[in-house]
């Protein structure tokens, strides 16, 4: 059984979508962003950078293996597994490029993109000029990638196109159009397609946010900063001294 800490955003489909396809048993476990539950000092353990999604193995061998971050996960599972990861050791070298690129530029890009969107004051229409330009970058790369083939990584449906789907999925909301990007239109179609990703999107759809973030919810939504990690180390070395 794996313990998946879940919330029902684009970084938490990612893993979904592989679980779906994967067939294995999981319990989902709300991680409330909203309410700033991954700031909790048992989620910390599990993920020390307070995000989700993260996972923890219960079937393994000796004791229970967590993992944190998408890239790590969709890894971890894949070879745990044996599937939806090329066997032969280039494939497997240009799996890990695309799950580091989407972690390294693509998710980022989009993230801030998402913020500037949604959370920001008014005001700030620099960053979001900025964020869109990187946002269509990354299309552009996959839009390049994606001329011979079908999928990333060639023919064959792979965690390289599971990890990468979820920031296209949303390119509307985002105010993006993916029109200049048919390549990448068509794959974003295909995948959609199938029914262990729509399973892995509407994975707790019931917690989805009907209504614009308080201001409490964005302040702990992107609160996260340096000063709020030393504040959990000061309170982690307070704890081991009582």
């Amino acid at each position: 059984m794996i313990d998946f800490y879940y919330w029902p955003t684009p970084n938490g489909w990612k893993v979904a979508i592989l679980l779906e396809e994967l067939a294995i048993p999981y319990k989902m476990c709300p991680v409330n962003i909203g309410k700033g539950e991954q700031f909790a000092p048992d989620f910390l353990k599990i993920s020390p950078n307070h995000r989700m999604p993260a996972i923890v193995d219960h079937a393994v061998a000796d004791a229970p293996v967590a993992v944190f971050e998408s890239g790590a996960i969709m890894f971890y599972l894949a070879e745990k597994t044996g599937r939806f990861i090329p066997a032969d050791p280039l494939g497997r070298k240009e799996a890990l490029e695309w799950l580091f690129w989407q972690t390294g530029n693509q998710g980022p890009m989009a993230g801030q993109l998402s913020h500037f969107v949604n959370y920001a004051p008014d005001g700030q229409d620099y960053s979001k000029t900025r964020y869109a330009g990187e946002y269509d970058r990354c299309l552009g790369v996959l839009e390049r990638r994606l001329a011979d083939r079908d999928y990333i990584l060639g023919e064959t449906y792979s965690i390289a196109d599971m990890i990468c789907w979820p920031w296209v999925l949303i390119a509307k909301p985002l105010g993006q159009s993916l029109d200049a990007f048919p390549n990448v239109a068509r794959w974003r179609q295909a995948v959609k397609e199938r029914p262990a990703v729509r399973r892995g999107v509407d994975l707790g759809k019931d917690l989805r946010r009907t209504a614009p973030p308080s201001d409490a919810e964005r302040k702990i939504l992107f609160g996260q900063t340096a000063q709020s990690t030393t504040d959990q180390c000061a309170t982690d070395q307070s704890a081991s001294t009582e």
